[in-house]
């Protein structure tokens, strides 16, 4: 059996042997078979009157098939060529009144409707077209890193560590809950309070501080009561560590690692892009124009590749924020004044109207940053990163580390976590510390910027949220 995305690639004359599903069964004699390869189905031209009745009439949409037969030079428009079949074979069998039920029958959904379903939301063109771009991201995101010597660890899902310090986790324990009983924590199964990963940052610097660059992409949870279009319960992070680099080795690993996926999605999900970015047009038609994007899916894309991205300081984003027509005319919800967390109408300004192009800030206020991050001279900032990026906001979340023993041991007490916690982690300062420093990126973020999709739901096989864990 051949995937649909070569034949479509071959010269007809040749014998041909395919797997897929109906998508539509017209006049008894053509039938539009995927199979999930590529976004094109290829057209399958049968005779009616050399196969039964009873198959004819089980040639619904959602069936599966197996067809073989002559690829021909297609007569009609719409595809250059055809599957003249010699041989169906029904594997699966749909009945009409089942499908009418779902979202296979051939209409348009709401993506909250295709949510619902999503044991089928993949076999729709929309989301086909989603998840094979995030094989590909996923894909490329190794390739880049494997290139450039880096080594992949697996952290642990399961820790003792809140590396965030949010405190929004998940608890993994055995024992037993709700009955009233005072059990003590040493009896639980690690003999400790344990919770679901939030990052795995601390664990990939030990290894940076062994493998000199190393990096994690796994699973993270937050157990953050949120039901935004930006939040999910569980999601994927990709986490470099890079030895022996400052906050300026980690700004252009950044840059030049998301130009690296954005123009491997151009370059190998061509098909899949141009139906996205035709579909979000549509869609932004429909709102008013204030809230439709300047820039076309393909175009923010190509607006990454074709640019140096912006670095300014954070002091200087703050200055041009409280001069900005839009702070004059008081049009922004939050307010602007050093030392408070950027919103995301504040990144959206810099990036889409004032810089037009990726922005990156650096140089945050420590009290609005985590505890490892490494400290400034000038006593009130540290070295933190953050991306920028159109219609997202910000993509990625670095910083150079802090890796002198003593300050971090007095960053612990600042930020009251116990040094008996993360013993390990202060440890390494002790045994040839070196500068070094990473980021975090959120896989379903980068996949809400090349696919357009404005919800997080929807980039994500299986999505966990609020109340929602299903399939």
């Amino acid at each position: 059996m051949t995937n649909i995305v070569d034949v479509l690639k071959m010269p007809p004359g040749r014998s041909i042997s395919v797997n897929g599903w109906i998508r539509s069964f017209r006049g008894d004699r053509f039938i539009a078979l995927n199979d999930g390869s590529c976004m094109t189905s290829i057209q399958i031209v049968i005779t009616p009157e050399e196969y039964s009745e009873t198959l004819i009439n089980e040639l619904n949409t959602g069936a599966s098939i197996s067809v073989e037969g002559e690829l021909i030079e297609s007569l009609g428009s719409g595809q250059k060529t055809e599957i003249q079949a010699k041989k169906i074979v029904l594997i699966g069998k749909a009945s009409p009144e089942d499908v009418q039920k779902t979202i296979l029958q051939p209409k348009k959904h709401s993506l909250e409707k295709l949510r619902e379903q999503g044991h089928l939301r993949m076999r729709t063109n929309l989301f086909g077209a989603v998840f094979r771009i995030r094989h590909h991201m996923a894909f490329a995101i190794h390739k880049y890193f494997n290139d450039k010597g880096y080594f992949h660890i697996h952290t642990p899902i399961i820790t003792g560590t809140d590396a965030e310090g949010a405190g929004e986790i998940f608890r993994v324990t055995t024992l037993p809950v709700g009955n009233g009983e005072t059990t003590d924590e040493k009896d639980d199964f690690f003999g400790k309070p344990t919770h679901l990963t939030v990052s795995g940052q601390l664990e990939a610097e030990l290894a940076a501080l062994a493998l000199g660059k190393a990096y994690t992409f796994g699973p993270t949870f937050r157990a953050e009561n949120s039901n935004t279009t930006r939040h999910l319960a569980e999601f994927w992070m990709i986490e470099p560590e890079i030895a022996f680099a400052d906050i300026h080795d980690d700004m252009d690993l950044g840059e030049d690692f998301l130009k690296f996926l954005v123009q491997y999605a151009l370059d190998n999900c061509a098909e899949d892009l141009r139906f996205l970015n035709d579909r979000a047009f549509k869609e932004e038609q429909q709102l008013p124009k204030q809230q439709r994007n300047d820039l076309s899916l393909l175009e923010r894309m190509q607006m990454v590749v074709e640019n140096e991205f912006e670095r300014i300081t954070y002091t200087r984003a703050i200055e041009i924020l409280e001069n900005s027509k839009p702070n004059k005319k008081k049009k922004f919800k939050f307010p602007i004044e050093w030392g408070v967390d950027l919103q995301s109408e504040h990144e959206k300004f810099l990036v889409e109207k004032h810089f037009k192009k990726p922005v990156i800030i650096v140089d945050y206020p420590s009290s609005i940053k985590a505890f490892y991050m490494r400290n400034n001279d000038d006593g009130k900032t540290v070295a933190a990163m953050d991306v920028l990026f159109p219609g997202i906001g910000e993509i990625i979340g670095g910083s150079q580390r802090e890796e002198r023993h003593d300050i971090l041991e007095q960053k612990c007490e600042e930020f009251n976590i116990p040094k008996e916690a993360i013993w390990w982690y202060l440890e390494t300062r002790k045994f040839g510390s070196v500068p070094h420093a990473g980021f975090g990126l959120g896989f379903e973020r980068l996949m809400m910027f090349v696919t357009g999709m404005t919800n997080i739901r929807d980039v994500i096989p299986f999505p966990r949220t609020p109340k929602n864990a299903e399939f």
